[in-house]
């Protein structure tokens, strides 16, 4: 359906568009590692075409990646640099150039030769594959010399794209970042990738390097260790207050055993069902293995009440389990019915803890089956009337019958005092209900996921070298953080799309968890201040990433202003940005719509262009070539194809004078000067035109300030909306905002529905 559409407005783009691509990936694709590759012997050149020679393809070999994206790469290019004053003295055009590429720069079969017992295919080596032969490029001739291509400029193999940057601890690096499916692990790919690493340093040339820059399974696999140690020591404090409260061995055995035969019950109802041993399963896991045996004890303590009356165990067993069974099972599905409706959640929250859920639900469904059937069982054959205790039975004794003595008194208080019980009960509820309302709301709370992100913004207009220079003071502070192991760089990282020379971001690794004392949110809030003020001319701060693997390129306020035309839009948008700086919980706000960015209009003077003869294509094509770089052939290079592009040199372009001195062909081949053909006038234009469900539209972005909710800054962008933009306004949320909303909805009603679910069971007893 898409590449339908697309076709249907093809004939709509110029003539000279490339067709457009079409491919499908997975919206919230991100790299789960990424791989940086330095050398003190090598140039990125070689560092790229290693990369994307040996390594990338053996990286989307390993099983579960998608692609490998390569950042800060430059690719082989024949850049061709024309010398604008040197052109206009031959009498020669760009165009001139790209005519005498594409006719002598080519390669074509020219058939064969046979005789009755051989032939031969022919070849002809006619196109050109080094910066000599390039050089000799002839263009035309003159007074019976030709006219070459190093009269008029140079050739050199340079790198087809160089506004980007990558830099590892500060160092020149490129980056290999690996995107997994969307139906892969994380850490399978992770250990796959690692499993390979070893390999891959020992076939590098020698001088080149790779460290892992950035690696986002290191906290997934400290997080589900940190489960499994959770799960150890419930396991143990479970245990240890059954055994306080039974004061004997055997019995507590009984509901011991309960909990490894849930959990496997559970682990195999995870594999029907498709799920993943994840961290939210495992929390699960966690809390039921304090349900699971609540089902058991209560079997046990019955079975144990009529042994401990005289009755033979065996009859004991049947008796017991054949009393409280129907309580058994009523108990069961109170408490599956209570997570249950977690199932019923939407978006990206109903689809974590739907897995919760269900691992909750399997294991107590679970239970109650071993407390109906092997409980009963294994009391009959480990219970036994004892008619002597044991001193812990004894020291204990005491201390049970006082409390329940205690309890007693307490019940007969509470039966007399019935209204004031009543009234207890109410206003419990209603303070729980007051409390709901009035608590801070977000969608997760932040974690310290071992790494951080540092995102820098300049002006419109800056060029990558500014970006970078202030990028490059900003380094400095990650270097003398303590905690930090490695900082990682990108400048214009169009990690998602390509991003303008006015950007970039660093993760930022910090040390294992155990070998610092501070917090990734300690560190950032003591960072941000020094981010803000020690770089006035760029907007800095740090980003903690989000906990549920939402982008991290993406603030947690999203909030959109949609308008019929962008200029209303742009009054609109300064009005809120103006309340949302205002509001302390918001720090770094920004948006999308920039009307700043600064442009040169280059206005034709037709009149004069038709009077000398000149082409209003080959203007245009003659500002692209040479201010833009146009690839016009390609040439070889060890087995490869690279491009040949054509530009004008960089101190040719460097002011906006530069233009008007630029020369194209008018009448009789003779040159004329731009400058008595355009007008150039600076302006400003929009950076980009976005749009949010079919219509013009602004984001405002914001992260939340410390002490602050994501709930308290979408209360306050709402009610500024209304006083602000007025009723008519439309408006939106976006990303982890719409998540936020969108989950915090669905959950009344799964309240709702839990209530509903748990009242049903109870009356059906």
């Amino acid at each position: 359906d898409v590449r339908d559409r697309v076709a249907r407005v093809r004939g709509q783009l110029p003539d000279e568009t490339n067709d457009p691509v079409v491919a499908k990936i997975e919206a919230d694709a991100q790299a789960i590692m990424w791989l940086a590759f330095s050398s003190d012997r090598h140039s990125a050149l070689e560092i790229t075409d290693y990369a994307d020679r040996t390594i990338v393809d053996r990286l989307q070999s390993l099983p579960g990646v998608a692609s490998v994206i390569i950042a800060g790469e430059r690719r082989y290019a024949m850049r061709l640099w024309l010398d604008r004053d040197r052109m206009a003295a031959y009498n020669l055009t760009p165009q001139d150039v790209e005519d005498a590429l594409k006719k002598q720069n080519v390669e074509l079969p020219s058939g064969r030769i046979e005789s009755r017992q051989r032939e031969f295919s022919v070849l002809t080596e006619s196109d050109l594959r080094t910066p000599a032969q390039f050089d000799d490029l002839i263009l035309k001739e003159a007074k019976g010399y030709p006219i070459r291509l190093r009269d008029i400029g140079y050739a050199e193999i340079g790198a087809a794209d160089e506004r980007n940057a990558v830099r590892v601890n500060g160092n020149p690096s490129v980056g290999l970042g690996v995107v997994k499916q969307s139906t892969a692990n994380t850490l399978s790919v992770a250990r796959a990738i690692k499993a390979l690493l070893p390999a891959l340093r020992d076939s590098l040339p020698e001088g080149m390097k790779i460290i892992v820059g950035y690696d986002g399974s290191v906290f997934i696999e400290k997080s589900i260790e940190a489960v499994y140690h959770t799960m150890v020591e419930a396991l143990a404090l479970v245990v240890a207050v059954i055994f306080l409260f039974l004061r004997n061995w055997r019995a507590t055995l009984i509901p011991f055993v309960t909990i490894p035969v849930s959990l496997i019950g559970a682990f195999f109802f995870l594999y029907v069902l498709g799920f993943t041993i994840n961290t939210l399963t495992l929390l699960g896991l966690v809390l039921a293995i304090g349900l699971v045996v609540d089902d058991a004890i209560v079997m046990l303590e019955n079975i144990h009440r009529h042994v401990e009356a005289g009755m033979p165990p065996f009859r004991a067993a049947l008796q017991g389990a054949k009393e409280i069974a129907f309580a058994i099972v009523a108990m069961t599905l109170t408490l599956a019915a209570v997570f249950t409706p977690l199932a019923f959640m939407t978006g990206n929250t109903g689809r974590l803890f739907t897995e919760f859920a269900f691992t909750v639900a399997a294991a107590v469904i679970v239970s109650g089956f071993t407390a109906l059937t092997l409980t009963p069982m294994m009391c009959s054959k480990l219970l036994r009337h004892e008619r002597r205790h044991h001193w812990l039975f004894n020291l204990s004794e005491r201390f049970f019958l006082a409390m329940n003595a205690g309890y007693r008194r307490a019940l007969i208080q509470a039966l007399n005092l019935r209204w004031l019980i009543i009234l207890v009960f109410f206003a419990t509820g209603a303070s729980a209900a007051w409390l709901f309302t009035h608590l801070k709301s977000e969608l997760s709370p932040l974690e310290d996921r071992g790494v951080f992100i540092g995102v820098i913004v300049a002006p419109e207009g800056s060029t990558l070298e500014y970006t970078d220079r202030y990028a490059r003071q900003l380094e400095q502070f990650y270097k003398n953080i303590p905690e930090v192991i490695s900082y990682f760089s990108f400048v214009a990282p169009g990690l998602e799309k390509p991003n303008p020379v006015t950007s970039a971001l660093t993760f930022v690794r910090l040390k294992p968890w155990e070998q610092r004392e501070r917090k990734q949110q300690d560190i950032t809030k003591e960072l941000a201040p020094k981010m803000f003020g020690g770089l006035p001319g760029v907007l800095a701060f740090p980003i903690n990433p989000p906990s549920l693997g939402q982008s991290f390129r993406n603030p947690a306020v999203q909030f959109v202003i949609q308008a019929t035309s962008y200029a209303e839009l742009q009054t609109l948008v300064d009005r809120m940005l103006a309340k949302a700086r205002e509001y302390p919980g918001m720090v770094n706000v920004d948006t999308d719509l920039r009307l700043n960015k600064p442009q040169l209009a280059v206005v034709l003077k037709r009149d004069k262009i038709a009077a000398v003869g000149a082409d209003v294509e080959e203007i245009g094509r003659t500002l692209e070539t040479l201010l833009g770089g146009r690839q016009v052939t390609r040439f070889k290079q060890e087995g490869q194809q690279y491009d040949v592009m054509v530009q004008l040199k960089n101190q040719d372009r460097e002011q906006p004078t530069d233009l008007t001195a630029i020369f194209v062909r008018g009448r009789d081949g003779q040159l004329v000067q731009l400058s008595n053909l355009i007008e150039v006038r600076e302006t400003v234009a929009p950076k980009e035109l976005n749009h949010f469900n079919r219509q013009r539209a602004a984001v405002i972005s914001a992260n939340i300030a410390p002490g602050y909710a994501l709930g308290d800054a979408l209360d306050f962008m709402d009610q500024t909306a209304r006083e602000v933009l007025g009723e008519n306004a439309q408006t939106a949320l976006d990303g982890q905002s719409r998540e936020f909303r969108e989950s915090g909805a669905t959950l009344y009603v799964t309240f709702v529905l839990a209530l509903l679910f748990i009242y049903l069971v109870l009356a059906a007893q």
